[in-house]
C-alpha cells in the first residue's frame, strides 16, 4: 500500500510565533512526540489526510468535535493545547492563582473561539474556562460527549445550546448545568461576542 507523504510544513516558522495560528504547530509537534503519520491519525479519526494537514499547517482550523477526536487518538484531553502566549517562571501564588495576563489559552481563529484557562492546572477535580465567541462561532454542527458534569454563566452575548436533542437559549446573566455525556454543541447568535465562565469536572474538555 502506497503511503501518503507528508507535506513540507512551510509555514512553522510563521505559526509558532503567532499564538492566534498556533494550534496546528501544536497538533503536529504532539503527533511527531507520538511517532504517528498523518495517515495513522486519519485511519483513527476518520478525517481525511488532506485536512489533517492543512489543519496542522495553520491553514483550517478544526472543530471541537474533531480536536476531540484527535486529542482521544493521541492520548490526551483538549486541555493539553492550551499554552501561555509569552511562558513565565512560576509565581510564588501558581500553584492557587492565575493573573489575567498569565492565563494559557487556546485559539481558534478559524472559528472565532478563544478559550481561557482559569485554573492553575488540570490536574485537579475542576476545570474552569473563560470562552469567547464571536457572532455566529461555534462548537461546529458535530455535537459531542465526554465523561463527567459541566456548568457555566453566560456573561455577555447570547448563546444557542443544544444537549442531546433540546435547543436552549441563552442570554446574559443565564446559566446552565449537564451531565457531559450527552451529547452537545453550541453557537454564539448575538449581534456581540458570546462571553461564558465555563466549569467541568473532571478536566476532560
Amino acid at each position: 500500500m502506497r503511503e501518503h507523504a507528508e507535506p513540507e510544513d512551510d509555514r512553522v516558522g510563521e505559526t509558532a510565533s503567532d499564538p492566534v495560528a498556533a494550534l496546528g504547530p501544536l497538533i503536529r509537534e504532539l503527533r511527531k512526540q507520538k511517532g504517528l503519520t498523518l495517515s495513522d491519525v486519519a485511519a483513527r479519526t476518520g478525517l481525511s489526510v488532506g485536512h489533517l494537514s492543512q489543519v496542522e499547517r495553520g491553514l483550517s482550523t478544526p472543530t471541537i468535535r474533531q480536536l476531540q477526536q484527535v486529542s482521544e487518538t493521541m492520548g490526551v484531553t483538549i486541555g493539553w493545547f492550551f499554552r501561555a502566549d509569552q511562558p513565565e517562571p512560576p509565581s510564588p501564588d501558581s500553584d492557587v492563582v492565575v493573573r489575567a495576563h498569565r492565563r494559557r489559552r487556546m485559539t481558534m481563529s478559524g472559528v472565532g473561539i478563544v478559550d481561557e484557562l482559569l485554573t492553575p492546572s488540570l490536574d485537579g477535580a475542576l476545570e474552569l474556562l473563560f470562552c469567547t465567541l464571536q457572532p455566529g462561532a461555534g462548537s461546529g454542527p458535530e455535537p459531542y460527549a465526554h465523561a463527567g458534569e459541566e456548568a457555566g454563566l453566560v456573561l455577555t452575548g447570547e448563546m444557542e445550546l443544544f444537549v442531546e436533542e433540546t435547543r436552549y437559549h441563552l442570554r446574559a446573566g443565564d446559566s446552565f448545568a449537564f451531565p457531559s455525556t450527552k451529547p452537545h454543541r453550541y453557537r454564539s447568535t448575538g449581534t456581540v461576542p458570546l462571553q461564558i465562565v465555563w466549569a467541568i469536572t473532571p478536566p476532560s474538555y
